[in-house]
């Protein structure tokens, strides 16, 4: 039986190329909608597979027959929280679309604060002769809230720098290149070891202003705290005050709970935190990486094989 497949989502034609190339073509009827459309009646009532950013409110109430869905979202609260995704449905994420560009924009992050380029093309537009040292990254600790997909690929490349990392995931369960796991509980150990804390965590009701004054006064005094997870997981006043304070070093922040962050928010001329435009998973080739993420997904769901990107309600990712 062909099972029913609806593209909807910007350059369809993309992710009919992928089909084609991988031989799921043949297994599927598909169609395509536009974003900014809404399903025919026949849609509606048919459809059993879609891929798509999102849903208006009400719609997945009215496809009786869907059973799968991709999205191209890494963060998935927003679906989760739906009162229509059915215990039915299966929900896929984009979980390794942003594997090596998110690392990427990370250790480039490291390398701003313990690197003097910035300082150095200032120097050069005024035409002076300064000199400064850098700081070396190895031996310091690297601490990584998150050992996800792109927490252990960040691992990897930070153990390559001869960092010292730990970090936190759901379980404790050894990571490769990661000294010590700890569990959820860990956080705060994490924290006070870390000389950088590098946030990766996901968007759950856990952990919604995790980093708090409490948290941030764990931290060392010449430590950095990055965030490339989610705006929501950082109380902004509290982190605005201690950097103000000098309880930590800095911050280099690239999500924030408004985007875009608005003009008067005290991030933008708060000295020492550097805001950056949401610019972690950014990769010229987004939409191809998307599309072979979908393709390999699907092609799991059709033969009843474990889905990399496949979420866990109940943990919320």
């Amino acid at each position: 039986m062909t099972n029913k497949l609806l593209l909807w989502i910007e350059n369809a034609a993309l992710y009919r190329q992928a089909l084609a190339r991988t031989g799921l073509a043949g297994q599927l009827e598909v169609q395509e909608l536009t974003p900014d459309a809404l399903p025919t009646p026949e849609q509606l009532a048919g459809t059993e597979l879609i891929l798509t950013w999102t849903v208006p409110p009400g719609v997945l109430a009215k496809m009786p027959r869907l059973k799968w869905i991709q999205t191209p979202n890494t963060g998935v609260a927003a679906w989760i929280k739906r009162p229509d995704l059915r215990p039915d449905i299966q929900l896929s994420c984009g979980r390794g679309i942003h594997r090596v560009q998110m690392p990427e924009n990370i250790l480039g992050a490291l390398f701003h604060i313990t690197k003097p380029y910035m300082l150095s093309a200032q120097s050069q537009a005024e035409r002076q002769w300064k000199r400064r040292q850098s700081k070396p990254l190895a031996g310091a600790t690297l601490g990584i809230l998150g050992l996800g997909t792109i927490g252990q690929e960040l691992a990897k490349k930070a153990a390559a720098l001869e960092m010292r990392v730990i970090g936190t995931r759901h379980s404790a369960r050894p990571v490769q290149h990661v000294e010590k796991v700890f569990g959820a509980q860990g956080t705060d150990e994490v924290l006070a070891q870390s000389d950088y804390v590098v946030v990766l965590l996901s968007d759950t009701p856990e952990t919604e202003n995790l980093i708090d004054a409490r948290r941030l006064g764990l931290m060392k005094k010449s430590a950095w705290l990055i965030n490339f997870a989610r705006g929501n997981i950082i109380v902004d006043e509290d982190l605005v005050a201690a950097v103000k304070a000098k309880t930590i070093a800095g911050a280099v922040l690239d999500v924030f709970r408004v985007e875009p962050l608005p003009p008067e928010h005290p991030f933008w001329t708060t000295e020492g935190i550097l805001v950056l435009a949401h610019l972690g998973g950014g990769h010229p080739d987004r939409e191809k990486i998307v599309a072979d993420m979908f393709v390999e997904n699907l092609r799991r769901y059709l033969n009843g094989e474990p889905q990399p990107g496949l979420v866990d309600r109940v943990r919320g990712y």
